[in-house]
This record gives C-alpha cells, structure tokens and sequence, in this order.
C-alpha cells in the first residue's frame, strides 16, 4: 500500500472525494423523504382501516405516489454510490471489506427485498388482497425501508468508530471478530436514531408544506387539513426525538472523535469547563489560525455546557484542537498521545509490516504491529494541518443544523395550535410559512451530513485509513470526466422528480 501511494495522482483523490460527495448529496436529497413519507402514508392507511373512510383511502394512494416517485430515485442513486467504492476507492475495499461488505450485502438481500416486495403490493394490491394485507405491506415498505437505512448506517457508522475487528497481516486485511460489535455499535445505535428521527422531519414537513398549498389554492382543503394535522403531529414527535438523540450522539463524537467536536466548535484551546459556543464571527471561506488563537472573536457562549454535553460533567475536560495535536491527559487520568508520537507510531506499524510482509514474521514485528496498528493512518500523515478538516463548514453546518431543529419544534407546535383551537385555512402567513419548511427540512438534513462527513476527514476509517491510502490508483481525468457525468445525470433526474412530484401535487389525489 506505502507503495501505491507514491504513484497516485493527488488529483485522483480530490476527484474522487468530490464525486462520492457528489453522489452521496444527490443520494440524501431522496432517502429521507422516503423514510418520512413512509410514516405519513402508513398513518393515513391505518386511519382508512380503522374507519373505512373511502377518503382516507383516497388520501392514502396520494402519498403512496408521491412516496414511489422519491422511492425509484433513491434506489437509482444509491446503487452508483456502492458502486463506488469498487471503483474509485478500492485501496479501502481491500483493506476492510471483510467487514464493510457484510453490512452492505444484508442491506442489498434482505431490507431491498423485502421493501421491493411489498412496495408492488402496496401500489398494486388495493383489489387484490384484504385490506389488512395491504396495510400490512404499506407498513413493511416502511420498514423495509428503515431496514435498509439501518445497514448503511451501521457500515458508515463502523467508518467513524472501528471495532468488532482485527487486522491479520498475512492477508493484509482488517478482519471481522464480532459482528454483533459491528452492529449494534453504540455509535451505530445512535447515528440510526438521529439519522431517522431527522428524516422523519423532512417527511412531516413535506406532507405540511403540500397541506399547506393546496389550503393557499383553496383546493383538496380536507385533504390539506388532515396533512398539515398528522404532518406536524409526526413532526413535533420526530423534532423532540431528534433534539435527544442529538444530543447522544454529540457524546458519543466527544468520546470517539475529539478533532471533529473541536471543529464543531471552534474549539482551538481545550480545558476543563468548557463554554458552548452559540454564536461567532468566524470566516466561513478560510481555515482559522487555530494553533495561535484561543478562541474565534465576537464569540457568544454558554458557559460549562460543552463539559456537560461532551463529559456529562459540568468541569469535564474538552480538548481543543491545539491539544490534540499537543496531546493531553484525559479526565480519567490516561494520556492522549500527541500527533507526532501517533505518526511515529504509525510508521512503526508500517514499517513492521512491510518487513513481515517480506518474510521477516519475526516476533518483534509482530509485537509492534499489535501495539502500534492502532496508529496505522497516521503513519501516512506528512503535516498536523491533514488531521484538521475545514473547520468553518463544521462550526456553521451545526449551527444551521440544530438552529433549524429548534425551529421546526415552534413551528410544528404552532401549526397543531391552528389546527386544533384555531382555523388552519385562514392565516396566509402560517400557509407560506408551512411551505417554507420544505426547503429548511432539506437545508437541516444535509447540513447534518456535512458535520458528520466533513468531521471526519482526512479519515474514510477513523484513525486507520486516510483518504489518500484509500484510493484508487486510477487517473485524476477519468475520475473528472465521469463527475461532470454523473453531475449531469443526477440533475436531470433531481428535475425529472421535482416535475413528476409538482405534476402530482398539482393533479391532486384521484377521487
């Protein structure tokens, strides 16, 4: 691998970071709305079967067609990312696949299936099954769906917080020991709950923001009423779900990943009884001095709430970027190495496995490579600048992220006021402010990918697997050529859904 990286055009890896970003943005404009409509229109068929409404029936095929015009989508750009890692990031398929594929080879066998099944009993079985079977299938779409976002959150979550696995230097692979390790990781657990809880928010969102135009248009007004009432009743339930898993989640990255909470943060010099940063000027375009600043100016904080958030102690000690470069001694009384000792270390690693590997199994190599193969990724690490993503992207992708969430709770309560003691049909304002949440639920989730992608880098495996060890060695304008054709594709189809879903949303459902 030391060798490969010496011939790798550095053009190779920007590319091909800037393509799966690309992919990977396109791909979550589609889940979430799948996973949130999903929620909607098995409300809707539950309160048909409940009451036998044909109105409920007719409000329930609406959302189903709007759900399988996101779902086709979402399959499509799905598979070209897993594709991806074949292609352009093979280092890092040989490397972990062992481990990385098993989750991945459940999601595509099990949860695609099964969500694929019944999907076509969900759309096509109104006259051909019980009503209880067909909502039955609604709701295992749903969760065959949910499944499916499982496995994939398990597998980037392990990218973020590795266990469950051990490298095995005659194979030159990472190995799975504990796939129950894998799979229910605490940061798996976590990242799963935020990661739905969020969706579901766009999803009660959308249903709103249609409710919400068509009571404008003065059109389907009991439909719209029903929308905006179930729509902010999930969205309300989703928001305050999503505010507390949040918040482990922010925990669990204090734990597992100090550098990405200190970029959150702007957090340049650590130390005990941290402040929570509410709000700062802090340059969006360039990178801060953070190894000669303390903090960013104009800087607005509450004081010990980043301690209790990140140590659930209010003087625990946070560690600021300068101190884990530095290294520091943790609360518990450990010591965190200093960057430089971790890319010593790291080199040690590969040292004594390129001598394995030559035939030296010697029990010194094999000694270094079980104390120091832990520091693996950072034997590739030149400058203590690689270890520091982008700290502005950070800072204000999580701001807009949680100052969104607390907003969509106000405006979700709101909206269940009108709809219960006052009337929904008459305040235009609440009606625009009601479509407004389409695009905010949008801005908000992919802000939290940009936190938790972003945070992570230079890592595509926290500590062990840098983005430039992790390419393919293949060239930077093949890679370029098909990111301009992959933007163009995915465009086309981003536009072919808007005008496929406005047609529908504009028809109305069929009565």
């Amino acid at each position: 691998m030391g060798n490969l990286l010496l011939a790798i055009d550095p053009g190779t890896v920007d590319w091909s970071r800037a393509q799966f970003a690309l992919t990977a943005i396109y791909h979550w404009l589609f889940v979430p709305l799948t996973l949130g409509l999903a929620v909607i229109m098995g409300i809707m068929e539950t309160c048909y079967y409940r009451t036998r409404k044909e109105f409920w029936k007719t409000a329930a095929r609406f959302w189903q067609r709007l759900f399988g015009i996101n779902f086709a989508m979402g399959v499509a750009t799905g598979i070209i990312l897993e594709f991806e890692f074949g292609t352009n990031w093979s280092n890092y398929s040989w490397f972990v696949g062992d481990i990385f594929g098993a989750p991945l080879a459940i999601e595509g066998i099990l949860a695609f299936f099964m969500e694929s099944t019944f999907v076509a009993v969900m759309f096509f079985g109104w006259k051909k099954v019980s009503p209880g079977f067909h909502l039955a299938s609604t709701w295992l779409t749903g969760l065959g769906a949910t499944i499916s976002a499982w496995w994939i959150l398990v597998a980037n979550a392990w990218m973020q917080y590795p266990i469950g696995c051990t490298f095995n230097p005659d194979t030159m692979r990472n190995e799975m020991t504990s796939f129950a390790d894998v799979a229910l990781s605490p940061f798996a657990i976590d990242k799963f709950f935020h990661t739905i809880t969020s969706s579901w928010i766009l999803g009660a969102a959308f249903a709103v923001g249609v409710g919400c135009w068509y009571l404008l248009k003065k059109r389907h007004t009991e439909l719209a009423r029903q929308s905006v009432k179930i729509g902010s009743i999930v969205g309300l339930t989703a928001s305050l779900l999503a505010a507390f898993t949040g918040d482990n989640s922010a925990y669990m990255v204090a734990q597992t990943q100090p550098m990405k909470l200190a970029a959150m943060e702007a957090l340049y010099k650590g130390g005990k009884a941290q402040s929570l940063t509410g709000v700062a000027l802090l340059n969006p375009f360039s990178q801060p001095d953070y190894m000669n600043e303390s903090e960013p100016p104009m800087r607005i904080a509450v004081p010990n709430m980043l301690s209790l958030l990140a140590t659930h102690d209010a003087d625990g000690f946070v560690p600021g970027v300068q101190d884990i470069i530095k290294g520091y001694t943790k609360d518990d009384g450990t010591r965190e190495p200093s960057l430089q000792e971790k890319m010593a270390r790291g080199r040690n690693a590969i040292a004594a496995l390129k001598d394995y590997r030559s035939g030296n199994k010697t029990a010194e190599n094999l000694r270094v490579l079980n104390e120091d193969m832990k520091y693996f990724g950072y034997g590739y690490i030149k400058d203590a600048a690689q270890t520091v993503p982008f700290i502005p992207v950070n800072f204000w992708a999580f701001r807009i992220m949680v100052g969104l969430g607390t907003l969509f709770i106000l405006a979700f309560a709101v909206l269940l006021f009108f709809v219960y003691k006052k009337d929904i049909t008459r305040p235009r304002w609440l009606q625009m402010a009601g479509i407004a949440l389409i695009p905010l639920s949008y801005i908000a989730s992919e802000s939290g990918w940009l936190v938790a992608e972003f945070g992570r880098q230079p890592w595509t495996i926290q500590d062990m697997l840098p983005t430039w060890a992790a390419v393919s060695d293949i060239s930077s304008g093949g890679v370029a050529l098909t990111f301009f054709l992959f933007l163009i594709l995915f465009t086309t189809m981003l536009a072919v859904e808007i005008s496929i879903m406005c047609k529908q949303i504009k028809k109305g459902p069929e009565l």
